[in-house]
């Protein structure tokens, strides 16, 4: 007896029924509507109003490219001052003497190549190590002493302040040889855009980096949200706390040499200036992009908006006082807004 097999049969999918899709994210438009939603991207839209405001208020110098180039370039150690601030707030932390260490190495490097005739690269490693030095004071008295960062860094400021102005008299150090190499760190300038602008540009991606894409950046925002709860998860917050504040200090004094070079001199009053407007950018930048954590990419948001507003009223020959009262409207909405978004997180 011959036994033969007999093909099964094949059964074909009934008509209409797919297999099931692959899952995938959130439609494309969904993920643009919800990254450019206000409540993430605001201060764009009330740049772009600013910008729009200007543009018909001062139609003949506002709107063009010159200008644009001026915001970028008057705002470049600004943006510098805030993102030097940016890390240590990420961790709750405040450095309110970072202007004052930007004068003091500025006042350093000048007269260590002015008066001293120290050669240029080891001026600007010693004003560097002195940015550094104070951020580690910092550093010991904020978290080994245990006493507050805001009264702690602001005692420091007043030091740093007292001995600024028994080395200068209150008086500028100026020189010829303040120009040439030294001059070029910062007034170098390329299409009308000045080295400054590119500093801000590799400080801010390398924050941003840090922050956003690794675990020091992760450990950083938990220290600062809730730092008991950080530390029961195996977090050191207070080697956190240290470093940020060390970080800082790095970075204000960088800024610092930079802005010595713009001016040319070392100014016993350089980095006053800027104490106010860099935090109004931090705060501000940390209402977008991050609701209410500080970040790099917020607070370059925030400096040309800041910049925009402040460069517009110039151009539009407005009183003197109208610019520092813009920076501090703005800054106390900034506050009100980052306190809303973290009660409502």
């Amino acid at each position: 007896m011959n036994l033969t097999s007999v093909p099964e049969p094949v059964t074909e999918p009934a008509a209409g029924v797919e297999s099931a899709p692959a899952r995938t994210g959130p439609p494309v438009a969904k993920r643009l509507a919800h990254g450019l939603a206000f409540d993430r991207v605001g201060a764009v839209y009330v740049w772009l109003g600013i910008i729009l405001l200007f543009t018909l208020w001062v139609p003949e110098t506002f709107p063009n490219l010159a200008t644009a180039k001026q915001i970028l370039n008057a705002n470049a150690i600004t943006a510098l001052a805030a993102l030097s601030i940016t890390i240590p707030l990420a961790a709750r932390v405040f450095d309110l003497s970072f202007a004052f260490v930007m004068t003091l190495t500025g006042v350093v490097v000048a007269h260590l190549v002015a008066k001293n005739g120290v050669p240029l690269v080891p001026a600007i490693a010693l004003a560097l190590a002195v940015g550094l030095g104070i951020g580690v004071i910092n550093a010991v008295v904020v978290v080994v002493m245990r006493i507050d960062s805001f009264i702690a860094t602001l005692a420091t400021g007043s030091l740093i302040a007292a001995l600024i102005t028994m080395v200068t008299k209150e008086v500028p150090i100026t020189d010829a040889k303040l120009g040439g190499a030294f001059a070029k760190i910062g007034q170098t300038n390329i299409d009308g855009v000045t080295l400054g602008v590119l500093y801000c540009a590799v400080v801010a991606v390398a924050i941003w980096y840090v922050l956003e894409h690794t675990a020091t950046g992760r450990r950083l925002y938990a220290t600062g949200f809730n730092p008991d709860a950080a530390r029961l998860a195996g977090v050191r917050t207070d080697r956190l706390r240290f470093l940020s504040l060390v970080v800082s200090g790095g970075l204000a004094g960088a800024t610092g040499i930079i802005l010595a070079s713009m001016l040319g001199s070392g100014s016993p009053t350089a980095g006053t200036p800027y104490l106010l407007p860099a935090f109004a950018a931090a705060f501000l930048g940390a209402t977008q992009l991050k609701h209410g954590r500080f970040n790099a990419g917020g607070t370059i948001i925030a400096v040309l908006l800041l910049g925009t507003g402040v460069t517009g009223l110039a151009l539009a020959n407005a009183p003197q006082w109208a610019g520092d009262m813009f920076v501090g409207v703005v800054l106390i909405a900034a506050l009100a807004l980052t306190g809303i978004q973290r009660r409502t997180a």
